[in-house]
This record gives structure tokens, sequence and C-alpha cells, in this order.
């Protein structure tokens, strides 16, 4: 079976996370801070602050902008579930937007039409790699009044107008489980330009300690800590950011050959008149963290039965991204929402095998496949 993905581990990770071990220091210390370090020089990024991962990145994220019980927050259903989630932590409203049929990012149109008097944020997704239109919502949110929240869980080294994803907005989420691009095992990151937030982020992750695990270790004087607020236990350990640091130093090279095997596949399926294959703005560029396959109605076979007979030849799939507002948690809010756009292209398209590294003949048996079932 070909699988879906692989993250891209050596020894060289697992001889860093070995010697963090051995060194007798696990938790959130020196090694996060080197990893924040690289992270910022990375993306061009002013400030970084690690986390346990993505997730609790944008519940953060939230909390720092100001959202509370009572506001709501836009954001595209077409996302993992944690993006609504992180919205609803913090007792606000998470308000679904459609996206675009041509990268399935989120459309500024039908942002434009759902704002309202309790809308505080913009929470905008790169999906699966492909940067949105970050200049359209920034002016948006300007017009507006409103924060606008990256969740980049999926971006890391994709571009937007020549510059890296996570300088061009305030508050900007990754994410390194290991689905994604280059992985911690778990683990998330927050960039942002505002210093007043990255100091309270930094407060939150731990507790809101006044004094870190750190400082009270490595004191020669006799401290007692405050909790200066209600805070978390978010905090990245020692053992993850010493793969984290490991694996930055490939992401470029990780990225370039992802960008092959994205490219090998649009060569060879090009001239398959049934589906719609990834397309790239001139101003962006993608990570492809992710491969999506959309078939067009006038295909030979279903998606669903696609997908079974991909699985039969050995060639891993998955569904297209999920659309929250269909999930149980948001459908038993009693709400009723259609999103038509995301609805069809979450039910007619699919992800084939992407990863680093990856045979040649690999890739080559599953375009054949792909353009035999479907001729």
């Amino acid at each position: 079976m070909i699988p879906i993905a692989k993250p891209f581990l050596d020894k060289e990770e697992a001889q860093s996370a070995y010697d963090t071990i051995m060194s007798g220091w696990v938790a959130q210390g020196e090694r996060v801070e080197e990893f924040e370090g690289k992270f910022r020089e990375y993306t061009g990024a002013k400030y970084s602050v690690a986390v346990s991962n993505c997730t609790n990145a944008l519940h953060l994220a939230m909390i720092v902008s100001g959202i509370k019980a009572g506001d709501e927050v836009i954001c595209p259903s077409m996302s993992y579930i944690a993006t609504a989630n992180s919205v609803l932590y913090t007792g606000a409203k998470p308000v679904f937007a459609e996206v675009s049929q041509l990268d399935y990012n989120t459309d500024p149109e039908h942002v434009k039409k759902l704002i309202s008097e309790k809308t505080k944020a913009l929470l905008l997704v790169h999906q699966i790699g492909m940067p949105a239109d970050i200049e359209a919502f920034k002016k948006i949110c300007k017009d507006n009044n409103l924060k606008l929240i990256e969740d980049a869980a999926c971006a890391i080294g994709s571009e937007y107008k020549g510059e890296k994803i996570g300088v061009h907005s305030e508050l900007v989420c990754f994410s390194f489980h290991p689905r994604k691009v280059i992985t911690t095992g778990e683990g998330g990151m927050i960039t942002t330009y505002n210093e007043e937030y990255y100091k309270r982020l930094k407060l939150l992750r731990q507790h809101a300690i006044s004094i870190s695990g750190k400082e009270r270790h490595t004191s020669e004087e006799l401290s007692f800590e405050d909790h200066l607020e209600t805070g978390y236990n978010y905090r990245m350990t020692d053992i993850q950011a010493a793969i984290g640091i490991k694996q930055l130093e490939k992401l470029d090279k990780i990225i370039e050959e992802r960008r092959k095997i994205a490219e090998k596949y649009i060569d060879g399926l090009s001239g398959t008149d049934c589906i719609k294959l990834p397309t790239e703005p001139e101003d962006r560029k993608s990570n492809y963290q992710s491969f999506a396959i959309y078939l067009k109605k006038n295909s030979p076979v279903s998606r669903n039965e696609l997908m079974k007979k991909l699985l039969a030849a050995g060639i891993s799939v998955r569904k297209g991204v999920m659309t929250s507002h269909r999930e149980s948690a948001y459908i038993n809010s009693g709400e009723k929402i259609k999103l038509p756009v995301s609805e069809d292209l979450c039910d007619n398209s699919f992800m084939i095998p992407l990863y680093v590294p990856m045979d040649q003949r690999d890739t080559d048996y599953i375009i054949e496949t792909i353009r035999k079932i479907l001729s």
C-alpha cells in the first residue's frame, strides 16, 4: 500500500532527541528557545511562541485578540474542525464562510456579507498549503475594524507575494503534526509582530506563571511565583523542539521535492478531462501539504467508487477537506447552514499520496491507475 503521507525523519532527529533526553532537561527550556529563534529566522517573523499543537495556538490567538463569549468570528467551514473549535473555546460563535472553487480558500465576497455588529475577527485558513489572498482579507478587516488571524497549520514554507507565510498578520498559527510538511510529533507555533501579544502568549502557554521553570531551577536566590491570570498548559517540550530544529533545517529541500512531485502529478493528469487539478496564482507558492483532485460531473465513476478502486490497487486516498458545519458537533446546534461550494468540493474531491522521499515508480503508478480508471 502506498501511504497517503509519512514524515521525513531520520537519524539526525533521533540523535537530537536522544541528546536532549540525556541532558536531563526535557520540558520547555533552551531547545524550545532555540527552535523559536530558528523559526523566526526562517519565516522572517519578529516574534515566535512554541506551543503544544496548532489548536492551542489558535485558542491563544483568540484570547490575545480579545475574542470572548457573544462575539462572532468568521471562518471557513471547509477546514479541519479544530479551526471552528478554537472559536468555540472562547465562548464565541464561528460563522461559516464559503470558499472559492479555484483554490479552496475563503471567498472574500461571501465574508463581506457575513459581517455583523458582533463580528470581531476573521480566521483565515491557507487550505492544504495554498496561501489565501491575504491582502484582500487585510483590507476587509481594516475597513470593518476586525482582527485577522491566520490558520497556517498546513502552510509552513508557503509564500505569498515573495514572503514566507508568518509575517503578513499580527497572529499566524502553524502545526507540526505528522501529517504536515515538517513535524515534532505534535506541536505548534505562533508568529506575531505585536510585542504585547508576544509577552502575553508566552505567559498564557504556561499557566500564566510569573516565573518560568528555567528561571526557578537556575536561580540562586529564593523566589516565589505568582499566577497572574487564567493560563493554560500549552507548552512544547525540549524533546519536540530538538526534533523541530533538525526538521527546519530540511524544510526548503522537502518543499522543493514536494513541488516536483506535485508538478509531476499535474503534468501526468492534465489531459484527463473529468478532473480539476490544483492551480497556483502567480503571486503565491504552495508547499503542497496535500494534493487534492476534484472530480467533475462528467466523470464515468463517482468519487467514492474511484477511491475504492484506488485502495484496491494499493493506493491510499483520503476524501476532500471536511466541512465542519456538517459534522455532528455543529449539526446538533440546530442551526441550518448551506454552503454549496464547500459541500461540493468536500464531496467530490480526494487526496492522493504525496510525501518525501517518494519513489518515481509510485508516482507513475498512481498517475497510470487514475487515468485508467477514468478513461
